[in-house]
């Protein structure tokens, strides 16, 4: 094991992938100086035929995606913020997601977007979106969104080697947290859950970035109130691997779900629905969901702060589902 940042973990995925396979290229806004770090020295590894610079298009960076893919590449392509998802959302969600199935399975789209999202770091309103419940609800395209380094590199691995579009969604302002990282050649299969702490009294389901402040809460509240708290973390939400949080709250019977994105429509909604569906017999309490409110993200640090889901909204959330029935 080694220790890496995500940034790193994610640079060396894309180094051993394209390596590995003739056919994978990279195109997107300034990868060739790797503004991120997360694409950076490819362009001197592997030339201009297979890392290029796109001009600030979203909508033909998208299109191109889908062409090339159409015609034998494995595409990875690269949209900085994922906020400009929504600049070229047309080639994604009429194309990338449909061909495959309206063209019989004739056509592969084996296309690995890469975006960073979320907020965190104070770069406004236009740059901080957390779009995955947009992706979520096309129904053709994988999202992936890796908690840890680990599961950074080995989720971008498995995304590029997948046959059908994938979106791998990278936290905001932290791909330099570090972790273990496993040598040699490893995949993160998409559509299998962790459980990151095992517990009894709670669930806290935690997506990407979240995992870090639900873990402190869970650590918290069972210090200060011997509360066990089982944290799962879903690693994919396209697919969802339902079997894993199931299980989870059958052996719990509460749940907090905690999400970046805004709380309409959220994947936090779309976890609590699936659990009220098919686990509701399970349920000894109300499912909570912690999420960002529905506006659209502050510059300001401390306005920043105050609607993005911490540590303390996480403890206070499971602290009110232990309200209900406990023996």
């Amino acid at each position: 094991m080694a220790r890496q940042r995500i940034i790193q973990a994610v640079n060396d995925a894309l180094i051993e992938e394209m390596a590995r396979d003739p056919k994978v290229i990279l195109f997107g806004e300034d990868v060739e100086i790797g503004l991120f770090g997360d694409t950076r020295s490819l362009h001197a590894k592997f030339g201009p035929a297979r890392v290029r610079n796109t001009p600030i298009s979203e909508n033909l960076l998208t299109g191109m995606a889908v062409g090339a893919a159409a015609a034998g590449y494995r595409v990875i392509a690269h949209l900085m913020f994922a906020n400009f998802i929504y600049t070229g959302f047309d080639s994604i969600a009429n194309q990338a997601a449909k061909l495959r199935f309206m063209t019989g399975g004739q056509l592969r789209l084996p296309i690995t977007y890469i975006a960073v999202y979320g907020g965190g770091k104070s770069i406004a309103a236009q740059h901080s979106d957390t779009p995955y419940p947009l992706l979520m609800n096309l129904g053709g395209i994988n999202v992936v969104v890796p908690s840890s380094p680990a599961d950074a590199k080995g989720l971008l691995k498995a995304s590029i080697r997948n046959d059908n579009p994938t979106f791998f969604l990278q936290a905001g302002g932290r791909g330099g947290e570090q972790g273990e990282v496993p040598e040699g050649e490893y995949l993160t299969p998409l559509g299998q859950a962790e459980v990151k702490r095992g517990g009894t009294d709670a669930t806290i389901v935690a997506i990407g970035a979240m995992l870090r402040p639900a873990l402190r809460a869970a650590e918290s509240l069972q210090k200060e109130s011997g509360l066990s708290v089982e944290v799962v973390d879903p690693r994919s939400l396209v697919p969802l691997d339902e079997a894993t949080i199931l299980a989870s709250v059958a052996k719990t019977g509460r749940l907090v779900v905690v999400d970046e994105a805004r709380d309409r429509c959220s994947a936090a909604s779309h976890i609590a629905a699936v659990v009220c569906d098919k686990g509701f017999a399970s349920l000894r309490a109300p499912v909570k969901r912690v999420t960002v409110a529905d506006v659209a993200m502050p510059y300001a640090p401390s306005l920043e702060k105050l609607v993005f889901p911490d540590t303390q909204r996480i403890a206070a959330a499971v602290t009110e589902v232990m309200q209900y029935g406990r023996s």
